[in-house]
């Protein structure tokens, strides 16, 4: 193993297109900045893997990539950074897989202030420790003024998932209870709050955070929960088609069941939003059997992200690929995939 050299001092107070440039700006940047916060073992062009869990029999890996070019970089409750490693830790648990390394590639537009460099890698490594997982290689790349906004993030994922688990989109059947683990909408408002575009001075945060903990309790107390999805982008009403689609299934869900908070739904009525379609960056839906729905709720309820988990709804039978809900006045309504953006740039 080659043994990372000692930090040296980056002196400069705004990333320059010399940072980018393969030479010593460039290896001051990658030490001082990225090296000192994630600790990586080497300092190789790959990272090297091991770990006792890839030598189990029918043990699978999964692999998950995203990028995120959240505006603004700094929001209540989160930052770029925490967003990365989260949303991409949640793509793997929600599979069964438990997360266990990341890369983070870096493209930073010239003249980006170093202090908010530091910030979003420090979120990221606290981040990273709270989900357990390890942010192991790396890539960084500095484009000229104007070319990106500020800092964009791309993080891949690698977990393992045991030989025993397999979540599937496929296999909700009708009977099948719908559970989400807390309150809704919470991140798509924050980052609207935050632009300041509207005056909105809503006291809402965004809700990132990793859901490793909570699946793993899940799965513990309800072992044949059918699948999970994150709700982010397109939030609860797209990952609801996803699986009515993918199950040939109808799902119908209450509206009087669905967590949200006052200010997320005062901002969705001053602005004519739909917070079935919010984003979501630490809330996820899951569907498990008859049987196993309460044991679920409360593995949900016994965990910090799960606190306020409820049942929203159920699988059907009815025409395959349809959601349905049923409003606070007694109606229903059709809930459709999200068609266009409701909120640019928030993941």
């Amino acid at each position: 193993m080659n043994m990372i050299a000692p930090v040296r001092r980056l002196r400069a107070s705004h990333v320059t297109l010399a940072h980018g440039g393969g030479g010593t700006a460039m290896r001051d940047l990658i030490e001082d900045v990225f090296v000192s916060a994630f600790e990586p073992e080497s300092l190789e062009d790959q990272a090297r893997l091991s770990a006792p869990a890839l030598t189990e029999a029918g043990a699978k890996l999964a692999f998950t990539t995203d990028s995120f070019v959240v505006h603004p970089i700094e929001f209540p409750g989160g930052d770029i950074g925490k967003i990365a490693v989260c949303g991409t830790v949640n793509d793997l648990v929600v599979g069964g897989a438990k997360p266990h390394w990341l890369s983070a590639s870096f493209i930073l537009e010239e003249g980006v202030e170093v202090d908010l460099l530091r910030r979003v890698v420090a979120s990221m490594r606290l981040a990273a420790d709270e989900a357990g997982v390890k942010i192991v290689t790396g890539d960084t790349k500095v484009v000229e003024r104007g070319s990106a906004d500020k800092l964009f993030i791309t993080t891949s994922g690698i977990g393992i998932i045991p030989a025993e688990r397999c979540l599937n989109a496929g296999t909700v059947r009708p009977g099948d209870v719908a559970i989400v683990n807390g309150v809704l909408g919470d991140h798509g408002a924050a980052i609207l709050a935050a632009r300041g575009d509207l005056a909105l001075s809503a006291d809402i945060k965004s809700d990132c955070q990793p859901l490793g903990e909570l699946m793993e309790a899940v799965i513990a107390a309800a072992p044949n929960i059918r699948c999970a999805r994150d709700a982010t982008r397109g939030g609860l009403a797209s990952a609801l088609n996803e699986i009515a689609e993918a199950s040939s299934v109808s799902i119908k869900i209450d509206e009087a069941c669905v967590p949200l908070r006052k200010e997320v739904r005062g901002v969705c009525e001053i602005l004519g939003l739909d917070p079935l379609y919010l984003a979501n960056e630490g809330a996820l839906v899951l569907f498990a059997p008859p049987e196993e729905a309460d044991a679920a709720l409360a593995a949900m309820q016994s965990t910090r992200a799960g606190a306020n988990a409820a049942i929203i709804g159920h699988a059907v039978d009815g025409i395959p690929g349809r959601v349905e809900m049923t409003t606070l006045f007694g109606g229903a309504r059709i809930v459709d995939m999200l068609v266009g953006e409701q909120l640019p740039r928030i993941c």
